[in-house]
């Protein structure tokens, strides 16, 4: 394990038939950082997420969590381990105080008072019972408890797409509250990017089962620009840019998408004599440049209806 890396990969592969989800991915985050993880839909988000955690046996390459093999983790990893999957099971028939109690019984430090001020906060009866409760109430209560024994490490798969956008903001602090010490690290996929943008300190974004990046939020948004071209003399038909990320050409203006690690702006000017207009783009932006107009649909930078809370 690398320096304080918490989570780490390494050229992680895993197919279901013949079908490659993971492609290879090589993946290091450090102890303290809150990420976001991004990708299209069967981009393998939730396969890479099960690989992690032991839930999936992996093709080839390594997963590790905690400085262990994922697929063996031992009891004190565990311990220090936090996770809520996409789809919340809980039994019905208890009631929520005694899924607390029943839950704090696996954890030597679980934190009864914490629990409790998080579910009052959330607005959530410990008296009723799990089957009353919304989906949107079952999702804030399995975060809870995960969060119940203050893990090191925090996995979340799409842990706010059935809460209302105030639930959202109120639980999105309670990640920022727990990594603050620099001694927690939150690992979460999501399809909401203004979360991202809101919480996150890093980012990591699948492409066809590789991390196409992964870095601080603030780094991926200083890289990709959107770069507007009025041409002076050059003929559209001989324009080519293999560095750019996406180009469209409408006569003598050219629209193209660049990492500027790979071309700067001045260049662009220079070899193509043009005026040149830089755009800065938000993330659900550069997510679309990165992942192609596939991924439209798999992403929102707007607040979701508060139809479920």
């Amino acid at each position: 394990m690398s320096g304080n890396a918490v989570i780490r990969t390494e050229n992680l592969r895993k197919s279901f038939g013949n079908t490659a989800v993971l492609n290879g991915v090589n993946l290091e985050i450090q102890e303290g950082q809150i990420v976001g993880l991004l990708g299209s839909n069967g981009s393998g988000k939730t396969t890479l997420l099960k690989c992690l955690l032991g839930l999936l046996r992996t093709d080839s390459g390594i997963a590790q969590l905690l400085g262990e093999p994922s697929w063996d983790l031992t009891a004190a990893a565990k311990e220090n381990l936090g996770y809520v999957p996409q789809e919340v099971v809980l039994m019905p028939w208890m009631t929520v105080g005694d899924t607390a109690s029943y839950t704090g019984a696996f954890y030597e430090h679980w934190q009864p008072k914490r629990v409790e001020r998080l579910l009052t906060q959330g607005g959530i009866d410990s008296k009723k019972s799990v089957g009353e409760l919304s989906v949107g109430q079952r999702q804030k209560l399995a975060s809870i408890l995960a969060m119940g024994h203050d893990p090191r490490l925090l996995i979340l798969d799409e842990p706010v797409a059935s809460l209302d956008p105030v639930a959202r903001r109120q639980f999105l602090q309670e990640l920022i509250d727990l990594a603050q010490d620099e001694q927690h690290t939150v690992l979460f996929s999501t399809h909401i990017t203004s979360d991202v943008e809101r919480v996150a300190s890093h980012v990591a974004i699948l492409v066809d089962g590789q991390v196409e990046y992964f870095g601080e939020l603030d780094e991926l948004k200083d890289r990709i620009k959107r770069v507007r071209l009025t041409l002076r003399n050059s003929s559209p038909e001989s324009l080519r840019c293999p560095e750019a990320i996406r180009s469209v050409v409408d006569g003598n203006h050219w629209l193209l998408s660049i990492d500027q690690t790979r071309v700067d702006i001045q260049t662009l000017s220079e070899r193509y004599d043009a005026d040149v207009r830089v755009e800065d783009l938000n993330l659900e932006e550069i997510f679309i440049e990165l992942c192609g107009q596939e991924a439209v649909a798999s992403v929102s930078h707007e607040e979701p209806e508060a139809s479920l809370t």
